[in-house]
């Protein structure tokens, strides 16, 4: 924990949080607090327990550099990322404020990063909050959490969900501090994106939650959430590539990374336990949620249909084409035969007829589109759009969208494909991964089409967190009213009808672990 002395440049923003005072930096008029702990380092004795609360420091903490994100699988080359970055003070929260100070009371938005529960970090420069929040009025939080075997493995001797764990403890943090850096306690809104996106639906659900944020918005929902035996089984296998047992006592002294690329190793060679972990197995889905019975003691889904959610505004929305950019990183795009086509409906589609619906309500439809048409709904758009009709089914409030406009970059094959919506929200199209999805960007005000998009993208967001109107109707389950962001925006009635109808029977239940031999999704 670095601290210096109570001197320094005045021009420099400080603020005292409960735990001390901080001095952050000046950048484009926003005031930016980066690497401020909410729980102390999980390692040692804390390693695979909840997350505690952060103990105070005396004098000025420097706020200027994002803390060191927690240990993680090598997608991307994220687990470079985290072995390069020195410390283990994995837990730590970044706030952008135009107006710091207690008596602005600021709307607040607090980001979730996606991963697929197998990596993540907030430091990431398409998270940088600085242009949501001095556009917005808005006070911008994002945090790290633990992802992967220290965040969602079943671990025998250790709580579960201890990823969702330090989510809530990020929140408690911003109940208990945001005011210092002009945002309203009382006006926190969540949201996050695919894995972000899920746990914002299990945050909806998880009862020690409540009160802690009053909207949310989930982009892109991961729809997958594992049964306590599931996961149990699939930590086991990830401890024994190491030759070692799942529990606290064996796990505790394994270097992280050593830990991180054992996980590595069971999701690559994830499908062939198929015949016992299902669907995820064939998608290398090996971290998740649990419906453990603390945490979570139902599923988002179950949760907002019984009236959990009544209480809090509600966003939804998923992209178009979900799937396709997937499809490209395992190098089929456009190389789909009509064996895997067939196999995919087989397996993912909804009940004993859902390939033959599938086929009907796109009889045009060749062997790619099949495959992206069910793999998109199957882990993202279904699970996004059974929250809307719960919550409304509940006589909650909720507001949809889709993105349907296709991204230009990568020569415009992707369309509007999973994660375009992160640098569209942010503001930050010329910066990160997801920004070479846009391709190259005109200077700013000449009007482009990504700029006009993502301006009204932040617009709705952060009126949204304001007063819980984006902008357009909310969605009924007569009407299905939506909002289509794309270079034209319209409202119209939710456009996957196909879909909707193949899915409108299906309840996302908890995925359970698999007698052998038995045919996943069966």
């Amino acid at each position: 924990m670095t601290v210096s002395g109570a001197g320094g440049p005045r021009s420099r923003p400080e603020v005292r949080t409960a735990a001390g005072s901080l001095r952050g930096s000046r950048e484009a008029g926003v005031a930016v607090f980066r690497g401020i702990p909410f729980a102390e380092p999980p390692v040692g004795a804390l390693r695979f327990a909840a997350p505690r609360a952060v103990r105070g420091w005396s004098g000025v903490r420097e706020a200027v550099a994002y803390g060191p994100p927690p240990p993680q699988g090598g997608h991307f080359g994220m687990d470079a990322l985290a072995q390069e970055a020195a410390g283990d003070d994995w837990l730590t929260v970044n706030v952008w404020s135009p107006d710091p100070g207690p008596g602005a009371a600021l709307p607040v938005l607090v980001w979730i990063q996606g991963g697929a529960f197998t990596i993540g970090m907030s430091g990431l420069p398409e998270y940088d909050g600085g242009r949501l929040a001095r556009d917005g009025g808005v006070v911008v939080v994002t945090f790290n959490y633990r992802v992967g075997l220290e965040g969602f493995g079943q671990i025998e001797g250790a709580p579960a969900n201890r990823g969702l764990l330090d989510q809530i403890a990020a929140l408690e943090w911003v109940r208990d501090n945001v005011r210092a850096f002009g945002g309203d306690p009382d006006r926190v809104t969540v949201f996050g994106q695919s894995a972000g996106g899920g746990s914002v639906a299990a945050l909806l659900a998880a009862r020690s939650a409540g009160g802690l944020f009053g909207r949310a918005v989930a982009q892109s929902v991961q729809g997958t959430f594992f049964s306590p035996e599931l996961a149990a089984d699939i930590a086991a296998a990830c401890a024994a590539e190491l030759g070692l047992r799942s529990t606290v006592a064996d796990l505790r002294d394994v270097a992280p990374h050593r830990l991180s690329a054992a996980g590595d190793a069971v999701g690559a060679g994830a499908a062939r336990h198929g015949g016992r972990w299902g669907r995820p197995a064939l998608r290398s889905i090996t971290f998740a949620p649990v419906v453990d019975g603390t945490t979570l003691t139902v599923t988002p889904w179950q949760a907002l249909a019984d009236g959990a959610g009544r209480d809090i505004d509600l966003m939804v929305g998923h992209t178009r084409h979900e799937q396709r950019l997937l499809t490209a990183l395992d190098g089929l795009l456009g190389q789909v035969g009509e064996e895997t086509a067939a196999a995919a409906l087989r397996t993912f589609a909804p009940g004993p007829d859902g390939a033959r619906a599938y086929r009907d309500a796109h009889p045009k439809a060749g062997p790619d589109e099949l495959y992206e048409l069910v793999l998109s709904d199957w882990v993202f758009r279904m699970p996004t759009l059974h929250l809307a009709e719960a919550q409304a089914a509940a006589g909650g409030r909720v507001h949809a969208y889709e993105l349907t406009w296709p991204a230009p970059g990568m020569d415009g094959v992707l369309g509007a494909c999973h994660g375009l919506d992160v640098p569209l929200v942010f503001g930050n199209l010329d910066r990160g991964q997801p920004a070479a999805l846009i391709g190259a960007v005109p200077a700013a005000g000449t009007g482009s089409e990504a700029e006009v998009l993502s301006a009204r993208m932040r617009s709705a967001w952060t009126a949204f967190a304001a007063h819980g109107d984006p902008g357009w109707p909310s969605y009924d389950r007569d009407k299905r009213l939506v909002q289509l962001f794309d270079a034209r925006p319209t409202v119209t009635a939710y456009p996957e009808e196909a879909s909707r109808l193949i899915w409108q029977d299906h309840a996302f239940a908890v995925l359970p672990l698999l007698p052998e031999g038995q045919i996943p999704g069966r």
